[in-house]
């Protein structure tokens, strides 16, 4: 089974990945901060990590950082509201795997996760 890590500080968002990934056999945490991420990332390891871009403790692009630094494996899919061409690509440059923009829908979610399990395979 995959375990997959969400961090995001809207509830919604990490309730609707549960909703979609769950049914699917994956083995789903959620965390709301990325600090809490973080610490959760030191005693776990988890092969997927979806992440929001904003949030109120820790911007998305600070975490991703730490997350390569702890795990460099992981493969982080960028999850966010807020896209640009500059954040996009200063995301995949510092090691995500992909990248969604909310809202979106459970279809785009599995098929981003999928193509990230897929290629690490």
């Amino acid at each position: 089974m995959k375990k997959i890590l969400v961090i995001d500080d809207e509830a919604i968002v990490r309730l609707s990945c549960e909703r979609t990934l769950i049914p699917e056999g994956y083995n789903v945490r959620s965390v709301a901060r990325g600090s809490e991420g973080l610490k959760l990332l030191e005693q776990e390891s988890f092969p997927v990590i979806l992440l929001d871009l904003k949030m109120p403790d820790m911007d998305g692009i600070e975490v991703l950082s730490k997350i390569k630094e702890i795990q460099p494996k992981s493969k982080v899919i960028m999850i966010t509201g807020y896209s640009t061409v500059e954040t996009a690509v200063k995301a995949l440059k510092l090691g995500a795997a992909n990248y969604i923009e909310k809202p979106f829908s459970p279809a785009a979610l599995l098929e981003a996760v999928n193509e990230v399990i897929k290629s690490a395979e």
